[in-house]
């Protein structure tokens, strides 16, 4: 609950409960980025490596980076009022970009290769490469360049390493819907305190419009009289 403010016109009020929570800005974090990137990336393999028709896989590996990416914009979105959303369409982009991981890995198999291990050279360099990089503009030139392999194991390499960041994300939104709670309990929230505020206001008002000093003391007995009695009674068991 927020706290209290004051201003120069009236006693303390409380402040303002937010049911719209901030939202967007997610195009700067390092996991958009990279699932940018992979998205991007993927469209430049297939055409590259992929038969330009009559085979499925070219559709679900750029509909599964595509989602990769969107699904983590649709949930940044939806934060605004609803966290439990969030986190679905986080879970979603996540497990995209598991399905798309399979098809680089299944690619490599069909062509008699396999993933760089964890601990082959090149996979090393690989991973410290991409590890200060996110922008396709950074890749762009390799995507158009470099053989089928050399672009699948870069390309597990992006993914791993966003689904890692993606991770990251949804454990902040899960802490952060147990601290604020979805929107119909910040909405009570933000009812009862403009409840609270009508209170505090009726009684300034009441004491204010008071015709002398004597009438208005006579008024705030009345109101601690009344108070203590609600508080007698909700106090009995």
């Amino acid at each position: 609950m927020q706290q209290p403010t004051t201003d120069s016109t009236g006693p303390a009020q409380p402040a303002k409960e937010q049911i719209v929570l901030p939202h967007g800005g997610c195009r700067k974090l390092a996991a958009y980025r990279k699932s940018e990137t992979i998205f991007l990336g993927t469209r430049v393999f297939c055409e590259r490596f992929l038969p330009k028709f009559g085979d499925r896989t070219v559709d679900q590996m750029v509909q599964a980076a595509r989602s990769g990416k969107q699904n983590i914009i649709e949930g940044s979105a939806a934060a605004a009022t609803s966290k439990e959303t969030e986190i679905k369409l986080t879970g979603v982009a996540k497990a995209s970009l598991d399905e798309l991981l399979a098809d680089y890995e299944d690619y490599l198999r069909a062509h008699d290769s396999s993933p760089w291990p964890l601990n082959d050279g090149r996979q090393v360099r690989l991973r410290t490469f991409c590890a200060s990089r996110n922008d396709w503009a950074q890749y762009c030139e390799m995507f158009r360049t470099r053989t089928a392999e050399e672009l699948c194991n870069l390309q597990i390499c992006l993914i791993r390493q966003t689904q890692r960041l993606i991770t990251g994300m949804l454990a902040r939104q899960e802490e952060d819907f147990k601290q604020l709670g979805g929107i119909r309990e910040r909405m009570s929230a933000a009812r009862n305190a403009a409840r609270g505020n009508d209170w505090y206001r009726a009684v300034y008002s009441y004491l204010l419009t008071a015709e002398s000093a004597e009438v208005r003391r006579a008024r705030a007995l009345e109101i601690c009289h009344a108070v203590n009695g609600m508080a007698d009674r909700i106090g009995r068991p």
